[in-house]
């Protein structure tokens, strides 16, 4: 659990050789876990000693169960697993020494623990950096006392004016490349990661990351990286938090996470497998100059792709050389714009269609909109005839076509951007503010999607605007005086024109305003539902009755409601059907466009055309979006106990965790951290009732609706499903899909 002040790319490897049996104490794996912790610490030959002396001292004279190591981990999981503060395990620390026989070997505090564990830890880099987002005070930068650039102290500044020894700005560098060595050391780890070669299904469907066709992309244009199967892909994700969990504080600290898509599936998202790389400090987020604070994670990167590191491989017993890549980053849309450089609003805000994008500013409403779907059709398609029923002209043009990753360097390359707050950004491109530092990374221009659209944000937002505008909510619905008098504006719709009733405005009702029946109709069906454990959270409590409305929806709730909407977050896709989906989702936004105001077109309802192409390209979106990442920023910021020291609180937990990951693996009593054990039972296959047993007899017009409910939800009767669809067509020609 160290923290270092400079920056060194030369690792020590932390283990050599692992063993994975979890066997009982008798057989816990301590000598192999001390073994592997010596190489750490050959150049600290105190530090050695005393490790290994607590390895194998007893907790006390006669105890055979325990050791002084041992107990210490013990206790420290329970601490981790509980939230404990330092204050309080200190006090149950001293307890329990006062307990036991005299003489024990207990640590005494909390302090005592984490010097006793911190050989185990991986280092932390603390580096300084220009408070207003300049420089890092590294390389050539090392030994200046003020920026280079902006002239700003270096170092916080008392209220007379002295500077302190307190930097004004740091950054926390977590090296990556240590602690890819430690889980390759681990065996049952080293076979997980050649999952993706060894034990995935290799069939036409698309079930997990290594099915896309970027990642077969990757592998025929660079045929060395390919060919070793555990060379790494990752996945980049950045966000800011708020690390005091309320509202009131603006401070947002920056955490920037890796995971590794070379997983099973099923750990790929796990906290475990998800590791913190950089905690970029606050108060204000980095914005544009994000790039600034990523430059030692590249750096280690672009030597990952082009020297690679020699590893040990526990499971295969033999040294290889590991390489890894970026293959794709998951962002919100302004984390988006701050990693790629793109502009996120505007007239050119979609990273898609470029500029080709057609916006529409609303002067009522203040925005752009994008209404311009009916590019995406086929060219025969009615709609595109339509005058009246959309924007009052027919639609011609041709869907955009993304550029590729070889024509946008061709744009950026020339851009020259000087970071830090006090210059603005460069204008240089229409869609580009900088070059983003990944085009130093030499296979980026190869890669067909670099930056992911994150579906659920997108999900929440479009949600958002439907259900608000549906329920008329304030604050979030779309439709109002504005919306109508840009309607007029635009010369479509005027039956919707605002009428002035004395001295109010009266707006007739529109094809999409409910009625107050309507509307209790639909909150009751929703404070109705019922759905399994943990599928998400209590919606009855989501909606009030009284207002007729919803409040304090979380995204996995807009998640749930709107799947049947947004198809596309499935686990298993047939490639075959993607088009079809594609095509339904252009029609649907089409439709949306006919009869909601054009206020309700931001550019997230306009993302969602281009979420086909992603699953296309890039497989699955279970694995790119951003629900696992923020329950593991909820776990980061559940580590701030001193609120005047967020990051450094936050850095602590962290490698606090991760020591006692490491040390879990081998002690077979203690509990996995970041691997949580399942909510039920292995054994229970049936749900637990909570009010008593219930006996309901069924009519047969029910069963046999149950029965049916279940063959439609079963794979196996698809086919018989579909080709009874197609007979169906067969019989009614001319007719449309909704029979």
């Amino acid at each position: 659990m160290g923290i270092s002040g400079r920056t060194n790319n030369n690792y020590e490897d932390p283990v050599e050789n692992l063993s994975n049996d979890h066997l009982s104490y008798e057989n816990d794996e301590l000598d192999d876990f001390v073994h592997d912790t010596e190489d750490n610490l050959e150049e600290r030959s105190h530090v050695l000693d005393s490790f290994l002396s607590d390895a194998e001292k007893p907790l006390y004279e006669g105890c055979t169960k325990y050791t002084k190591l041992s107990s210490v981990l013990s206790l420290f999981q329970i601490k981790a697993e509980g939230g404990w503060t330092d204050k309080i395990f200190t006090k149950l620390m001293a307890k329990l020494k006062d307990m036991f026989p005299e003489n024990n070997e207990l640590a005494s505090s909390t302090y005592h623990t984490k010097k006793m564990l911190c050989p185990m830890g991986l280092d932390a880099e603390r580096i300084h950096a220009c408070p207003n987002d300049c420089v890092l005070y590294r390389k050539e930068y090392n030994e200046l006392q003020e920026c280079p650039r902006c002239g700003e102290s270096r170092y916080k500044v008392s209220d007379n004016g002295d500077a302190t020894n307190e930097p004004a700005k740091v950054l926390w560098y977590l090296p990556i490349v240590p602690r890819l060595k430690r889980l390759f050391a681990n065996a049952k780890d080293a076979e997980n990661l050649t999952w993706h070669a060894d034990k995935r299904t290799k069939d036409e469907m698309i079930r997990h990351v290594a099915d896309s066709p970027q990642w077969k992309h990757i592998d025929d244009q660079f045929e060395e990286f390919g060919r070793e199967s555990r060379n790494l892909m990752l996945g980049l994700c950045t966000d800011g938090i708020n690390p005091f969990g309320n509202m009131s504080s603006q401070h947002s600290t920056w955490p920037v996470s890796l995971v590794i898509y070379n997983l099973p599936p099923w750990l790929t998202m796990k906290r475990k497998y998800i590791m913190l790389s950089l905690l970029i400090s606050g108060p204000k987020q980095p914005g544009n100059d994000i790039d600034v604070y990523l430059a030692p994670l590249i750096e280690d990167l672009k030597m990952l792709w082009d020297e690679g590191v020699p590893v040990f491989d526990a499971y295969r017993q033999e040294t290889f050389t590991l390489r890894a890549m970026i293959y794709c980053t998951i962002n919100d849309f302004p984390a988006y714009g701050n990693l790629s450089g793109h502009v996120t609003k505007g007239y050119k805000a979609c990273p898609i269609c470029e500029n080709d994008t057609k916006a529409i500013h609303l002067e009522k409403c203040n925005k752009q909109v994008y209404m311009s779907t009916r590019v995406f059709l086929p060219r025969s398609h009615p709609y595109r005839k339509l005058r009246k029923a959309f924007d009052g002209k027919p639609e011609h043009r041709s869907a955009p076509i993304p550029l590729t990753g070889k024509q946008v360097y061709e744009q950026v390359k020339d851009i020259n951007c000087v970071f830090g707050k006090p210059y603005k950004a460069t204008t240089g491109q229409a869609c580009y503010k900088k070059m983003s530092i990944f085009w130093s990374l030499p296979y980026w221009e190869h890669l067909d999607v670099r930056h992911c659209i994150d579906v659920m944000h997108v999900e929440k937002n479009v949600f958002d605007s439907l259900i608000g505008t549906l329920l008329n909510i304030p604050g979030k619905t779309k439709d109002g005086k504005n919306a109508r008098d840009d309607m007029v504006k635009l010369g479509i719709r005027p039956e919707l024109e605002a009428v002035k009733k004395g001295k109010r405005d009266y707006l007739p009702p529109a094809c999409y305003t409910l009625s107050k029946k309507e509307k209790r109709v639909l909150c009751r069906s929703l404070h109705g539902v019922k759905v399994p454990h943990g599928y998400s959270s209590n919606i009855q409590r989501l909606v009030s009755m009284k207002d007729l409305k919803l409040i304090g929806l979380k995204s996995h709730d807009c998640h749930t409601l709107m799947q049947e909407i947004l198809p596309i977050a499935i686990r298993v896709i047939d490639p075959g059907k993607l088009d079809s989906l594609q095509a339904q989702v252009v029609v649907t936004l089409c439709e949306l466009e006919m009869y909601f105001p054009p206020s309700f077109f931001d550019i997230m309802v306009h993302l969602v055309v281009h979420l086909v192409r992603e699953v296309k390209l890039c497989g699955p979106v279970y694995l790119r979006y951003m629900y696992p990442f923020e329950r593991n920023m909820g776990d980061l910021k559940g580590y701030v106990r001193n609120r005047s020291r967020p990051e450094g609180s936050i850095i602590e937990g962290y490698l606090s965790d991760e020591v006692l990951g490491y040390c879990t693996e081998h002690l077979a009593e203690l509990e996995m951290v970041g691997l949580p054990t399942p909510r039920h039972d292995e054994d229970r296959t049936q749900g637990k009732g909570t009010i008593g047993r219930r006996v309901i007899t069924l009519s047969p017009e029910k069963l046999d609706q149950a029965y049916l409910y279940i063959l439609q939800q079963s794979a196996e009767v698809h086919p018989y499903l579909e080709d009874h669809m197609e007979t169906i067509r067969l019989e009614n020609p001319g007719k449309g899909e909704k029979l």
